[in-house]
């Protein structure tokens, strides 16, 4: 579709805020449980619903993961930051204020490279406590509900959020960016990355200008974006918005506004509000957090490598297509089970052992929901086996459908008869079994359908349960058909 020329004079400024939920069981300043929960309320403590008197306690594992983040991110950690009470008043955060860090965050200055070699600069990441969530009722949008119920089980999980420098300038860049900070942090553990859930969603700040002039419009901020293709296509949809209406003669407002996914279009909320409103000052019941140079070296050597060094060694060292790796670098199990099978195997090559875990293996996994159903050493004695013609690939597919947890795949292949059947004269019986009950199949190979042998080898493959080997079974049906190979 051919972009109108009036759109063509004006350049987009994107900065985005992407809110992190970080994967600790607890909360941020309490013990209750930081999990998602299908029973609303459930998963509160005295702090996340802001009882009198109940005084908060930092979870260090949120700052530890906070701080895997920044560094992941290529930002610096900030020897001491301190967190603030930002207050305003939603109906989702009972304390009337939220505990976030404003002018001393703990992380500044990051970077994150595109594929394509564009840089977006990262201005800060600070921790903060999530709000609640509204559930509203007799209305599918945000205006016209009947009522508004209210579930506290997300308020007080601790989020990291990663504030971009203003310097996206197309929705596929802004889309990109958001991928690239979600496949960083699910890699790492951090996050589980759930978008449909929550667990990492984005706030949009859009403005535009003409091409060429060096000063920021007026921006307005399109909040909650859980999807990439909602961050792609709002942003888009905000472009042409404030572009018509700078060309009508009209101001664009500095406003919060919502996208709606059904209609593709976003709708003002509320004003924006600038950083002397929410009234900031420090937590006076928190101390300034402080994180060593040691503590920061611990969690440096504990962060795992990262996805773009990964991508690069497989493919130089291990010449994996590049599905191959999207899909091990997008789970994090696979990963995993690829990364420890990879130094004992002897015989399967690596691009083969990647080709099993990606098809069956995965699969599997998603049926079964055991995240360690396989244990590294028996997926390499299957496939090296499978290698050596000992096994063939039918039938490693049906042990890797059997396997239950804790079961022993080597007792799985002796219930079957142990490994794939090559002995001559074994086989021949098959075979002159299976070609007098089927005399007719046997003509048709006579007369030249040489395809037909297919249908007897599916018949040998039922007698031996699979074992015999496939390339001996049709070479023995052929030569007994008198069919020359």
């Amino acid at each position: 579709m051919t972009t109108p020329s009036r759109y063509k004079d004006y350049e987009l400024v994107v900065g985005l805020e992407i809110h992190v939920q970080l994967n600790t069981k607890s909360k941020l300043f309490c013990s209750a449980a930081s999990g998602i929960s299908d029973q609303t309320n459930t998963h509160v403590g005295a702090v996340s619903l802001g009882l009198p008197g109940a005084l908060p306690i930092l979870n260090q594992q949120a700052v530890d993961y906070a701080i895997m983040a920044g560094l992941a991110l290529g930002c610096t950690i900030q020897h001491t930051s301190v967190f603030a009470r930002k207050h305003y008043f939603y109906p989702d955060l009972p304390k009337g204020y939220q505990i976030s860090q404003y002018d001393q965050p703990l992380c500044l200055n990051g970077r994150v490279v595109l594929a394509d070699g564009t840089g977006i600069d990262i201005t800060r990441i600070h921790m903060e406590e999530d709000a609640g969530k509204l559930v509203h009722q007799g209305s599918s949008g945000l205006t016209g509900s009947s009522g508004s119920l209210v579930d506290l089980n997300r308020a007080g999980i601790p989020l990291i959020e990663i504030v971009s420098e203003p310097d996206i300038r197309t929705p596929q860049h802004a889309r990109l960016y958001m991928e690239k900070v979600h496949e960083i942090v699910r890699f790492i553990g951090v996050c589980d990355g759930d978008l449909e859930k929550g667990s990492l969603r984005c706030d949009a700040n859009v403005s535009v200008r003409p091409v060429g002039e060096t000063q920021f419009g007026t921006r307005t901020e399109t909040k909650n974006l859980n999807s990439f293709r909602s961050v792609e296509q709002a942003i888009r949809y905000e472009f042409h918005r404030q572009v018509d209406a700078v060309l009508s003669g009209e101001l664009i407002i500095q406003q919060t506004r919502h996208y709606d996914d059904a209609t593709g279009t976003t709708t003002a909320l509320r004003s924006k509000e600038e950083a002397h409103d929410y009234r900031y000052f420090p937590d006076p019941d928190l101390k300034p957090l402080v994180v060593t140079p040691d503590a920061i070296n611990a969690i440096q050597k504990r962060l795992p490598e990262l996805p773009d060094s990964v991508r690069t060694r497989y493919k130089q060292a291990y010449k994996l297509s590049d599905n191959a790796i999207y899909t091990l670098i997008q789970d994090r199990v696979l990963y995993q089970l690829f990364e420890a099978c990879l130094p004992s195997i002897q015989t399967v090559t690596v691009p083969e052992l990647a080709n099993w875990l990606i098809g069956p293996i995965q699969s599997r996994l998603k049926t079964k929901a055991q995240a360690t159903l396989f244990l590294p050493k028996d997926i390499v004695w299957l496939l090296d086996l499978c290698a050596e013609g000992k096994l063939s690939k039918t039938m490693v597919k049906d042990v890797l459908e059997q396997v239950e947890p804790g079961e022993s795949v080597q007792d799985i292949v002796a219930k079957q008869g142990g490994d794939q059947i090559s002995d001559q004269s074994e086989l021949v019986k098959f075979v002159q079994l299976v070609m007098k009950e089927n005399p007719d199949v046997v003509k048709k190979i006579q007369e030249g359908k040489g395809a037909s042998a297919n249908f007897l080898m599916g018949q040998v493959m039922k007698l031996s349960q699979g074992r015999a080997k496939p390339e001996a079974v049709r070479t023995l049906i052929l030569e007994a058909c008198g069919v020359g190979l």
